[in-house]
């Protein structure tokens, strides 16, 4: 009887865990925060730190008088921007631009995983792969010459095919460099060619973790290579899928200033459809020097870039749980 009592009294003892603190957490996992530190340090010395800077939106700053010395303005250098015809342009661009590389790419990305996930022979695969690979591994600068050899008036590639095929005679060469609506398209398709190879490689470790016996069984009920694509992989590919669009919608007010500046240069006849606000930012600090403009311009990039970031993460957490950033 007593026995059953203190076993009893016994279960009924809640044991309490000591609470980890700060320090003993780091001491128990010294190496792996040991690990993770130059990472966090480089975070901190060019992220984190460089946000002190953003007071340079509301000054008129003066290099001599430093940052802290520089006359305060208020929001007159946010009403030199939003006051001048340039600020919807640039934005649309920019929106624009990013919206079409982000959907054109996430498509081929994925096709191009989808396609080399069903070859068959190991060899033609790891050459095909390092083939649609290999491009994002070439300069935007190197590119911008390939570019120019292919879009030259006068002695570019597809005029003198043109010519050559008697489709346009001479004086008649198609003007690219004085033809804004073109480019929008050639941007795309630059984009397409140098990224999308590398940005299948996530979807082929994502498919390449989908377990085979699912592929077996769908074999085994007669399912085709078509639908076993359309019903196994795709949806397997969704969460993925939407985790790298909402990191793409991060980068949505990002205009890509080595891509377009690289290519299209300062060249005001293609501004109407190429001008980002990268290159804007960077024209205007080149041409006027004005830091504390160009400034605000990139704090206004950043903060409805995070508000877009926001918003997006929060339906698609609605949407699917495992999909959300945070």
């Amino acid at each position: 009887m007593n026995v059953a009592l203190s076993n009893n009294k016994a279960d009924s003892v809640v044991i309490k865990k000591k609470k980890k603190t700060f320090f003993s957490e780091i001491k128990q996992n010294f190496y792996l925060y040991l690990l993770v530190f130059p990472g966090v340090l480089f975070f901190v010395i060019f992220k984190y730190l460089p946000m002190v800077g953003i007071i340079v939106a509301f000054q008129d700053f003066n290099i001599m008088k430093g940052l802290f010395k520089s006359e305060f303005v208020g929001l007159k250098n946010f009403e030199y921007f939003f006051t001048s015809k340039d600020w919807l342009v640039v934005t649309w661009n920019t929106v624009y631009l990013n919206l079409l590389f982000l959907f054109t790419g996430l498509f081929f990305s994925i096709l191009i995983a989808l396609v080399l996930s069903e070859i068959s022979s190991k060899y033609f695969k790891k050459v095909t792969q390092s083939v649609v690979i290999l491009p994002n591994f070439i300069s935007w600068t190197l590119v911008s010459m390939f570019v120019f050899a292919l879009l030259s008036t006068d002695v570019g590639f597809i005029n003198s095919v043109l010519k050559t095929l008697g489709i346009i005679q001479e004086g008649q060469e198609i003007n690219f460099y004085s033809n804004p609506a073109l480019w929008t398209g050639i941007l795309v398709v630059l984009k397409i060619w140098k990224t999308a190879g590398f940005g299948s490689v996530i979807y082929l470790a994502a498919i390449a973790g989908i377990d085979q016996e699912i592929y077996e069984a769908a074999k085994i009920d007669g399912a085709s290579r078509m639908q076993c694509i359309t019903k196994i992989t795709l949806p397997q590919l969704r969460t993925t899928a939407v985790l790298m669009t909402l990191f793409g919608i991060g980068n949505i007010f990002d205009g890509d200033l080595g891509m377009i500046y690289a290519i299209v240069g300062d060249n005001p006849n293609l501004y109407e459809t190429t001008d980002v606000i990268d290159t804007y930012v960077f024209r205007m600090l080149r041409q006027m020097n004005d830091f504390s403009m160009t400034t605000a311009i990139g704090l206004y990039q950043a903060l409805v870039g995070f508000v877009i970031v926001y918003i997006t993460n929060y339906f698609a957490k609605k949407y699917d749980s495992d999909s959300a950033i945070f």
